[in-house]
């Protein structure tokens, strides 16, 4: 424990939210605290000793409670529960928070707006490798106040979001790094001014004796870095791989810029841990990356299909734009406010845009004087149009890329839900031999 370990003992609490974060606090919290539940979506199912704890929505001005525990998906503004929380203001807490009031540990936590998980699942496989006690938490996946097994030793690494560090008070990290900031979330953030602060508290609550890194190639984390004070020690990033050790690395997945920069970066903090470099070198070429992030899921002599589910903005959509030839492009979901795509007309020479679902509009206002464009009702029919396109043309090599450059919450429940979708559509094709 620390200086803030009283915070959430012996309180009267009102967690809003019950996703994963949500109901991970209430877990932690509830054996030391009387601990509250509310969450807008009536209709979730949960067991006996949680819904006794749910309290009505009518109920809760009757309550008053010395602190709320907010969930990243709940926007302050866009809630239910706004009013409730414009008074609790200065008493708003997130599960971030709560980490850092009962744990000592040393802390690795990444943001950024692209990259962010595969550099903490790099990092993690690391330090794993190398003997080290860690664990992986935060918007990876698992929340971090599920994580059991924890001894002093243990380094944690954290993937942070601008939604959970929007609210954070407290939390700090031995090690901090914003990979890179494009506009994103601007629907919940109001403007890109507000998106990158949020994601500049991360830097902003590190105390001395801390490392901050940030990239030195990226415009608007320069920019903003000029306009702060810190105690801490930074370090800019340059996000090119050393020639000597791009020559030891035997592994495509370091071939694009994106992945080369994520490494940059796993690079530079492990700098303050016991390695061994013979290790580590083959951490680094066995290291395949997570599902649905620019993941090759089939390839063969004619045909390369690439699963990037994991695209929720242009930004991250790009670079493997510009790194293929014959590129039939999947595009669709719901698109993120003012969000615009930074390739010229010449770089849509060797792309076809095919655009599925209901939200089609934005997509093929933004495309329509760059490429060749087709929509779609649903991402079946689009790809089933891919695949007839592909079979009667004579390139020698094609590649589908489905990278939707959107949110996936028109039909799916996440980017994951979105990317199995595909791969099983995919594999449907295989198995019926429309692909060969």
């Amino acid at each position: 424990m620390n200086e803030y370990s009283k915070i959430f003992l012996d309180k009267k609490i009102l967690v809003y939210g019950l996703g994963k974060s949500g109901l991970s606090s209430f877990n932690f919290l509830k054996a030391t605290n009387d601990v509250y539940l509310f969450d807008d979506n009536l209709k979730l199912r949960f067991n006996r000793s949680i819904k006794k704890k749910i309290l009505p929505f009518k109920k809760l001005s009757k309550f008053q409670f010395d602190l709320v525990i907010l969930s990243p998906g709940i926007d302050i503004n866009n809630c239910k529960l706004k009013l409730l929380l414009k008074r609790y203001n200065q008493h708003i807490y997130t599960d971030l928070d709560i980490f850092y009031s009962f744990y000592k540990n040393n802390c690795i936590t990444i943001t950024g707006t692209n990259g962010k998980s595969t550099t903490c699942k790099l990092l993690y496989d690391i330090l794993k490798d190398q003997k080290i006690d860690t664990k992986l938490a935060g918007n990876i996946g698992i929340p971090i106040l599920s994580i059991k097994r924890v001894s002093k030793k243990t380094i944690f690494i954290i993937e942070a979001s601008s939604y959970q560090l929007e609210y954070s008070k407290i939390f700090t990290s031995k090690y901090a790094a914003i990979l890179n900031i494009s506009p994103d979330h601007l629907e919940r953030h109001g403007n890109l001014n507000k998106y990158i602060s949020a994601k500049f508290k991360l830097l902003k609550n590190q105390k001395k004796g801390s490392i901050g890194f940030i990239n030195r190639n990226d415009r608007f984390i320069q920019n903003k870095i000029k306009k702060i004070s810190y105690k801490f020690k930074l370090k800019n990033i340059d996000t090119k791989i050393k020639k000597g050790l791009q020559k030891k690395i035997d592994n495509e997945y370091f071939s694009s810029k994106t992945n080369q920069a994520n490494l940059s970066f796993a690079l530079e903090i492990i700098k303050n841990f016991p390695i061994k470099k013979n290790i580590l070198l083959k951490t680094i070429n066995k290291f395949s990356g997570l599902n649905y992030r620019q993941q090759i899921i089939f390839q063969n002599k004619k045909l390369v299909i690439i699963n990037d589910s994991k695209s929720t903005s242009y930004s991250s959509s790009e670079e493997l734009l510009k790194m293929h030839n014959n590129i039939y492009w999947l595009v669709g979901g719901i698109p993120k406010k003012k969000d615009k795509l930074n390739l010229s007309k010449n770089n849509f020479k060797d792309i076809q845009v095919y655009i599925f679902g209901k939200n089609y509009q934005k997509f093929y206002n933004d495309l329509k004087n760059k490429a060749k464009l087709q929509k779609f009702k649903n991402l079946k029919k689009a790809l089933d149009s891919i695949i007839i396109d592909i079979n009667n043309n004579n390139q020698k090599k094609n590649i589908i890329l489905f990278s939707p450059a959107s949110a996936s919450f028109d039909i799916f429940k996440n980017f994951e839900d979105r990317g199995l979708y595909f791969n099983k559509l995919i594999q449907k094709y295989v198995n019926e031999r429309k692909i060969f």
